[in-house]
C-alpha cells in the first residue's frame, strides 16, 4: 500500500490535461508536478486526437467535467480539466463562462479582443466598482467512475489599460487584491500562489496522488 505521495499504478503516475493551451499545461505542471512526486501531465497533443465537446454547460464546474469525462472516456487515463474565467461585478458576474468566446473572436487575436471589449463595456466605471474574481473549476475523472470537482477563487480589480506582456487571457487587466499590477506582471510562482487556478490545482492535487497511488 503507498503512502499517498508517490504514484505507481499501471498508468505509470500520468495523468492527462484536456487541453491544447500550452500556457495553462505549463502552469498545471509548475502546480501539481511537485505536490505529487512522479507524476507526469500529459496534453492533449500528447495523445490521439479525439471529438472534443462543446463546452454549453452554464456552471465552471459543468464545462470542466464535460472535458474530464470526454478525456478519460477517449483515452482511458485518469484526466483532469478545468474551466475558468472572470466574473465582473458592474457586468453582473459576466463575462464569467463565456470568458474565453466574449467578443465572439477566436484563433491567435482572441485574448486581445476579448480585453478591448471589457475595456470597452468598463469605460466609464470608476474604480470603486471595478471589482472583480478568477474563479476556476477543476474537474478530476478516473476510468472507475470517480469524479471530483474542486474550486478556487482570486479576488481583484479590472484595471483601465493593459498591463503587462505575462499570463494569458485576462491577465493583463486584472490586479489581485493587494497588489498594484496585473498578474501579467507577476513572477510565476507569486501567481500560483495566489491565482484561481492555483488554489483548486492545489486542492485537487492530493486527490490525483490518491488516484494514482
Amino acid at each position: 500500500m503507498s503512502d499517498g505521495t508517490t504514484p505507481t499504478a499501471s498508468t505509470g503516475g500520468r495523468v492527462l490535461l484536456a487541453s491544447n493551451n500550452a500556457k495553462k499545461l505549463a502552469e498545471l505542471r509548475r502546480i501539481v508536478e511537485p505536490l505529487v512526486p512522479g507524476l507526469t501531465v500529459l496534453g492533449l497533443g500528447d495523445v490521439p486526437a479525439y471529438p472534443e465537446p462543446v463546452e454549453d454547460e452554464p456552471s465552471f464546474a459543468g464545462n470542466a467535467l464535460l472535458k474530464a469525462r470526454a478525456a478519460v472516456a477517449a483515452t482511458g487515463l485518469p484526466s483532469l480539466a478545468d474551466d475558468s474565467g472572470l466574473c465582473i461585478d458592474a457586468l453582473n458576474g459576466m463575462p464569467g463562462v463565456l470568458s474565453a468566446r466574449w467578443s465572439g473572436v477566436m484563433g491567435a487575436g482572441k485574448d486581445r479582443a476579448n480585453n478591448d471589449l471589457v475595456l470597452h463595456q468598463l469605460a466609464d466605471v470608476p474604480d470603486v466598482r471595478r471589482t472583480a474574481r478568477f474563479v476556476c473549476a477543476v474537474a478530476l475523472c478516473l476510468p472507475d467512475g470517480t469524479e471530483i470537482v474542486e474550486h478556487g477563487e482570486m479576488a481583484g480589480r479590472v484595471l483601465h489599460a493593459e498591463d503587462g506582456e505575462g499570463g494569458f487571457g485576462y491577465d493583463p487587466l486584472f490586479a489581485a487584491t493587494g497588489y498594484d499590477v496585473s498578474t501579467a506582471r507577476l513572477d510565476p510562482a507569486e501567481k500560483d500562489r495566489i491565482s484561481h487556478r492555483g488554489h483548486a490545482l492545489a486542492a485537487i492535487a492530493p486527490r490525483v496522488a490518491e488516484a494514482l497511488a
